[in-house]
């Protein structure tokens, strides 16, 4: 059993990037805790100002004023990205403002970094301060069983969709191809989700490549080809969905936008200023030209519009449920978990059981591409695959549609087929909108 402070209230503080739900978690575990006759204190705007040891803009919170707030997006908290680990003073500043608001539980809502913060806290604070976190993020990827989504998601995914069906519908009637960057730093879960969902043409996620580097070249023939394929079939439009994750893999020499982009307190790369959807863009009209294809070409992010969405009802219940559980761990003397509902049921995750040794950060889930689920997702794509380089006539469509002889685009295309996922319930044909 952990060490049970003296100090009586529980503080409640979001830190990361926003996503739908926060103010639903907010709202349970506030209500939980006043109800249990426990005093809550919102941290505003993350760790900005109590890591300089600043309790001025500390607000109480009461199921008043918290009732009702699970229906909207954003954070009424606030959220930053401020991060207390990377100074001990912070960290004692942060503990010592705690102490003087007799803080001895803390509920932290966020992502892999704020998980981060809130596993050292825990430690630093050796019992004084009993520390839960729930996890957020539309990306998807902390390390939890498959299956076991992180809030925001899903809602996220939602949105995405119907931006992405917008597209497709507006790509068909003006004839022009749409490059979409979806959310996802490291992992390719919201791209796919969206992508394939939506039916979209193509979805390209880091996780595809099996590799810690992708050259930019591979990316830029997989669409170019595509796009080939597409007109082979008598159509010039088509929308890609790609994980703004791919330019974090992508090396400097091939994408000089990565060395000059500028990084967040956590030292990631802020990769919304890389453009990578307009570098993407230049770099296959410039592929295609070659060809004498000419390609009207649009990129679009997603990202801003759906992670401060109202959340729809799979993340409202979700939520409330992770808020509860939340609260009642830590005011029953739980501490240094992530919060999870695995099958119905609360399950508390170590954080030792999440953090990876080599780094001591938390671990990434990454998409499984052994599955049937990325595998049927492969198999509806219109991409170039096996099949069209190993039939003759197919081949000389689509050699045809790149004015080029058969030879020369085999030999040009032909290292993208080399490792293809196949569904295990059976061969699928590309079908997309």
């Amino acid at each position: 059993m952990p060490t049970v402070t003296h100090r009586s209230k529980l503080a409640i503080a979001v830190a990361g990037g926003p996503a739908p739900g926060i103010n639903s978690v907010i709202g349970a575990a506030t209500i939980r805790a006043c109800l249990s006759n426990v005093e809550v204190l919102g941290i505003t705007e993350g760790f900005r100002w109590v890591m300089t040891g600043d309790t001025s803009r500390v607000v109480p919170l009461t199921i008043g004023d918290t009732s009702r707030i699970h229906f909207r997006g954003g954070s009424m908290l606030g959220i930053s990205r401020a991060n207390p680990t990377k100074r001990p003073e912070a960290m004692r500043h942060v503990l010592e403002a705690f102490e003087r608001l007799d803080i001895g539980m803390l509920v932290t809502i966020g992502g892999d970094d704020t998980a981060y913060t809130a596993y050292k806290l825990a430690q630093a604070a050796a019992g004084r301060l009993r520390v839960v976190h729930v996890p957020k993020t539309i990306d998807n990827d902390l390390d939890l069983p498959h299956d076991v989504w992180t809030f925001g998601y899903q809602t996220a995914r939602a949105l995405g969709v119907d931006i992405v069906h917008n597209l497709m519908v507006d790509a068909k009637t003006t004839g022009r191809w749409y490059f979409v960057v979806a959310m996802g730093r490291k992992a390719g879960h919201l791209a796919l989700g969206i992508g394939k969902a939506a039916g979209a043409t193509l979805t390209l996620i880091p996780e595809e490549f099996r590799t810690r580097t992708i050259r930019l070249k591979n990316i830029v023939d997989i669409v170019a080809g595509c796009i080939v394929k597409r007109l082979a079939y008598g159509r010039e439009d088509g929308v890609v969905v790609l994980a703004e994750g791919l330019a974090e893999f992508v090396p400097p020499e091939d994408m000089a936008e990565i060395e000059t982009a500028e990084r967040d307190e956590h030292g990631h790369v802020r990769l919304e200023e890389i453009s990578f959807g307009e570098v993407l863009k230049t770099r296959v009209r410039a592929r295609l030209a070659e060809m004498g294809i000419k390609p009207t070409i649009v990129a679009k992010n997603i990202g801003y519009e759906v992670r401060s969405a109202d959340p729809i009802p799979f993340d409202l219940e979700y939520t409330r449920d992770l808020g509860y559980c939340a609260a009642k761990h830590v005011i029953e003397g739980g501490s240094n978990v992530l919060v999870s509902i695995q099958q119905g049921r609360f399950a508390p995750v170590p954080f030792d059981s999440i953090m990876d040794p080599q780094t001591g950060r938390m671990r990434v889930r990454m998409v499984d591409i052994d599955s049937d689920r990325y595998r049927i997702a492969y198999a509806y794509m219109l991409r170039l695959k096996k099949s069209d380089l190993e039939d003759a006539q197919e081949l000389a469509k689509l050699a045809a549609a790149a004015n080029t002889t058969p030879d020369r685009f085999r030999a040009e295309f032909e290292y993208l087929v080399e490792r293809e996922p196949v569904p295990s319930i059976g061969p699928g044909a590309a079908v997309t909108a």
